[in-house]
C-alpha cells in the first residue's frame, strides 16, 4: 500500500482512482463494507483504489479538548487499511488553510486536479468543506459536472444498531469487549512502544511492559485480561489502562501490561496489546500493600482465565 502524505506529494501517476473519504477510526465492519464496495468498484473499472483521510481528524482540531477518544493511531490505520487492500491512501493535514476550503474548492482541488477520481464511495451523511457546506447531494452534482460518479455506502447493523465509530466507543467504555468486537469484526487492541517507566511493577514483584499510548483520551479504562504476539507467540496477560489513581503520576493515561510467566527484556519493542475481557474498574488504593494484593488477585483471574476454567461471579463483579 502506498501513502502520499499531502496533496502537494501527489504526481500525474496517482490520477485516475475510485475513492473514499473519511477518518476511518477504528476501521470497524462499516468501514470494511466501504473498502469492499470500494475495491469492486476499482475492479470494474480497472483503476487503484484510494482512501482520504485526515490527520489530526477534524474533531481533534476543532476542539482537541473535548474530542472522542482515538480507537486508532495513524500507524494502526495504515496497517489495517492495507490489510482491507487498499491500494493508496492520501493523508491530508487537516488544518486552518484546509477547512477554510469551501466544498467546491475541495472538489476541484483533491478529488479532480488533485485525484483524478472516476468514482466515489462515500457515506449519505458525508459532509465537507467550509461550514460542513457540502454533502451527498453535492457531490452527486459536482460529480455530473466533473466526470466522476458517486455511490452511497450501505449501511452495516450489529443487533439492529448502526456501526460506528460512537458506538464502538460507546460499547469500550462500559467494557463490552463482546459487543467492540462484533462492531470491529476482531478484538481491539491498542499499539505502541515498550518505553521505561516508574518501574513500580518491578518493585511489586510483577513487572510490567509500559506502552506508549500517544493519545490525549483513551475509549477503556480498567483492568483488563489481554493478550499480545511476540515473534510468532502469543503471550497472555493482564493489563491496566488509566491514569493510576494509587500513584502519583502526570495525570495522562497509561497501559501497563504484565505478560504471564514472560521473561525478557521489551524497551524499545513495538507491542500491540488485545483486550479480551474486563476484570474490574481503576481503583485508588490506600497503600502499596493493599494495590500488590489486588495485582496478585488479578493474575490469579487472568491465570484462571487462560488456563480455561470460568470467571467467577465474584471475580466478574469485582
Amino acid at each position: 500500500m502506498q501513502l502520499v502524505r499531502g496533496l502537494h506529494n501527489l504526481r500525474p501517476q496517482h490520477r485516475g482512482c475510485v475513492a473514499t473519504i473519511g477518518n476511518f477510526d477504528g476501521v470497524h465492519r462499516g468501514h470494511q463494507a466501504i473498502l469492499t464496495r470500494l475495491r469492486e468498484r476499482a475492479t470494474e473499472l480497472g483503476l487503484p483504489n484510494c482512501v482520504v483521510i485526515f490527520e489530526p481528524q477534524p474533531r481533534e482540531f476543532f476542539s482537541p479538548q473535548r474530542a472522542p477518544a482515538r480507537l486508532t493511531r495513524l500507524r494502526e490505520k495504515l496497517e489495517l487499511l492495507a490489510a482491507q487492500g487498499v491500494d493508496r491512501v492520501l493523508c491530508l493535514a487537516f488544518n486552518r488553510r484546509l477547512c477554510e476550503l469551501s466544498a467546491w474548492a475541495f472538489v476541484q482541488s483533491v478529488l479532480v486536479e488533485g485525484l483524478g477520481v472516476r468514482h466515489l464511495e462515500v457515506g449519505d451523511d458525508f459532509r465537507f468543506g467550509c461550514d460542513r457546506a457540502g454533502d451527498f447531494e453535492f457531490l452527486c452534482q459536482a460529480g455530473a459536472a466533473e466526470g466522476f460518479t458517486v455511490e452511497a455506502a450501505v449501511t452495516v447493523e450489529v443487533d439492529g444498531l448502526r456501526v460506528s465509530s460512537t458506538r464502538l466507543r460507546a460499547a469500550l467504555s462500559h467494557g463490552d469487549l463482546p459487543l467492540a468486537e462484533r462492531l470491529l469484526g476482531r478484538p481491539f487492541s491498542l499499539c505502541g512502544r515498550v518505553l521505561h517507566g516508574q518501574k513500580l511493577g518491578r518493585q511489586l514483584g510483577t513487572p510490567t511492559a509500559n506502552v506508549q499510548l500517544k493519545r490525549r483520551r483513551v475509549p477503556l479504562t480498567g483492568v483488563y485480561l489481554v493478550s499480545t504476539e511476540l515473534d510468532g507467540r502469543r503471550w497472555p496477560g493482564v493489563a491496566n489502562i488509566g491514569v493510576r489513581p494509587s500513584v502519583t503520576g502526570d495525570g495522562r493515561a497509561h497501559l501497563e501490561a504484565h505478560l504471564l510467566d514472560f521473561a525478557g527484556d521489551l524497551y524499545g519493542r513495538h507491542l500491540c496489546v488485545t483486550f479480551h475481557h474486563k476484570l474490574r474498574d481503576e481503583e485508588r488504593f490506600a497503600s502499596l500493600n493493599a494495590l500488590k494484593a489486588a495485582i496478585d488477585a488479578d493474575i490469579a483471574a487472568a491465570r484462571a482465565y487462560w488456563q480455561g476454567k470460568p470467571l467467577t461471579h465474584e471475580l466478574e463483579q469485582r
